[in-house]
């Protein structure tokens, strides 16, 4: 009995999940197409976290620092390549870095894409993303060498000697009108695995199925204890 009650209890928790679940993919919908609000300033930075901030839509006025950025290798929907970060220094005097977007490896040296170098004030609006210490799938990040294979805020801008650096950084939206040459943006993939209700029915049907059994081995101990009739 103790088992049935173990996996009803599974059932329920997995239920329970999935509503959080289908909640959280609301939250996140509803941000990523609201109006941009400013980025998080310093004061607000311990409150940044996966479940409160993530996916906001953002934005944020400054100026590149272009002799800063970081290539992380990445594979998108336009093959593979790099993300480049850029560090961005605020107008209110902090940097964050700035996920520029895409560029194919042709395009990895800066000189070979001059024209999307953005020179002087600009305004970026993107998703606001955590970061993403240690590395990416079987491959840590090598600051030494300047491989990076993950967007970890603290590590790159420990390498690149950059201060006063927000948490988080920026996946800015695609530019319009376009600039030649300038890494292609927008590109943010937003998928939540949601299998909450499949492991429910799984872990309900067990129940199920143990009780049936457990029904099966009662009623045939029933039939050997019976007192026989002759």
């Amino acid at each position: 009995m103790a088992g049935i009650g173990v996996l009803i209890g599974l059932g329920v928790w997995q239920v329970h999940r999935l509503a959080w679940k289908r909640d959280l993919i609301e939250r996140v919908e509803q941000r990523v197409h609201a109006p941009p609000v400013a980025a998080p300033g310093r004061e607000q930075w311990p409150n940044v976290d996966r479940a409160s901030s993530e996916y906001r839509r953002v934005a944020v006025q400054g100026h590149y620092r272009n002799d800063r950025e970081t290539l992380v290798q990445a594979v998108t929907e336009l093959g593979g390549g790099f993300w480049v970060l850029t560090p961005l220094v605020t107008d209110a005097g902090y940097t964050v870095l700035i996920n520029r977007g895409f560029v194919p490896f042709p395009y990895r040296d800066p000189a070979s894409r001059p024209q999307g170098q953005i020179e002087g004030e600009t305004r970026v609006t993107g998703l606001l993303r955590l970061s993403e210490p240690g590395g990416g799938y079987l491959r840590a990040n090598e600051p030494a060498s300047d491989r990076w294979y993950s967007r970890d805020v603290t590590a790159i801008a420990a390498a690149r000697g950059l201060s006063d650096v927000a948490p988080y950084f920026i996946d800015a939206e695609a530019l319009h009108p376009e600039i030649p040459g300038a890494p292609i943006g927008g590109l943010t993939v937003i998928a939540f695995s949601n299998s909450h209700l499949q492991y429910a029915l799984t872990w309900f049907g067990l129940a199920l199925m143990l009780i049936a059994g457990t029904g099966l081995v009662i009623r045939h101990e029933w039939r050997l204890r019976r007192p026989q009739i002759t």
